[in-house]
């Protein structure tokens, strides 16, 4: 393991924040499980400002990365971080391993996340917390091991990123838990605001109350963030992006590549699928 710097926080070096901007790519494999997905492997270069639904927790497995947010002005470099659902951020990372996991705020992972370590823009990670799942995805990713083995290794790390939070953690309210549910299964398909406010039984301004209460989001916000999900799973399985942009119900694959950019600051033909 890689000694622990004393601040595990630090402004990036200045050459970092000045040199011009490399075009940022991955390659490594994605794995999606219910209200989360890793992605790990080994990435270059920066991104362009973005945000997304989901909280995001990102660990060097080797090295480290820098993040910015919008209201903190410097690069910071990092050995572990937790960015916020829908905080605009940059990362920056120099072709080393990173493990990125992608937790759904409305989850009860994603509420211990906020409750352990707080829920607003980007924040440090206590490298007693972050050292043991840091452990965990690297030598998940060294072994190579198949799929649900890594979904088991990453789930593991969550929990212990979410430290006793989860057992704490409020129950999502039962009609909206009963309406997500209801998107979830019909994603591929058109599904509005009205339909789950049916489902729910609330009238639409009182679901979208409700949605936003429980979610963090817009109902748009997060219906997009399920259809960017289900269309780069079918690009891992092996779809082409046209392909993935159909199923996910996308208009096109231009639409489709519009709203990687907008969550993830990448072009969705920068990640290489391994």
């Amino acid at each position: 393991m890689l000694p622990v710097p004393p601040d595990a926080r630090r402004p990036a070096p200045a050459a970092d924040a000045s040199r011009p901007a490399a075009a940022s790519s991955s390659s490594g494999r994605i794995h999606f499980w219910q209200g989360a997905s890793l992605w790990i492997g080994r990435s270059a270069g920066r991104t362009q400002w973005h945000d997304h639904h989901a909280h995001q927790l990102s660990l060097a497995l080797d090295g480290e990365l820098r993040l910015r947010a919008r209201d903190d002005g410097p690069w910071q470099a990092f050995r572990a971080a937790f960015v916020a659902s829908h905080a605009t951020h940059q990362f920056e990372v120099d072709g080393v391993r990173v493990a990125q996991l992608f937790v759904e705020p409305e989850s009860r992972a994603g509420r211990a996340l906020v409750a352990h370590h707080g829920g607003a823009g980007v924040i440090e990670l206590p490298e007693d917390v972050a050292a043991p799942a840091r452990c965990l995805l690297r030598d998940a990713q060294s072994q190579d091991v198949p799929a649900p083995a890594m979904i088991a290794a990453a789930t593991r790390a969550l929990a212990l990123l979410c430290g006793t939070s989860t057992e704490t953690a409020d129950e999502l309210d039962p009609r909206l838990a009963r309406a997500l549910a209801h998107v979830r299964a019909h994603v591929r398909q058109p599904v509005t605001l009205a339909d789950a406010a049916a489902v729910a039984h609330l009238s639409e301004s009182r679901f979208r109350h409700l949605f936003v209460a429980g979610t963090g989001s817009s109902f748009r916000a997060w219906l997009l963030w399920l259809r960017i999900n289900v269309a780069i799973e079918a690009a891992c399985a092996g779809a082409s992006w046209t392909e993935a942009a159909h199923e996910a119900g996308f208009a096109d694959s231009a639409h489709l590549s519009r709203t990687h950019k907008r969550m993830f600051g990448i072009e969705p033909t920068s990640i290489r699928h391994d």
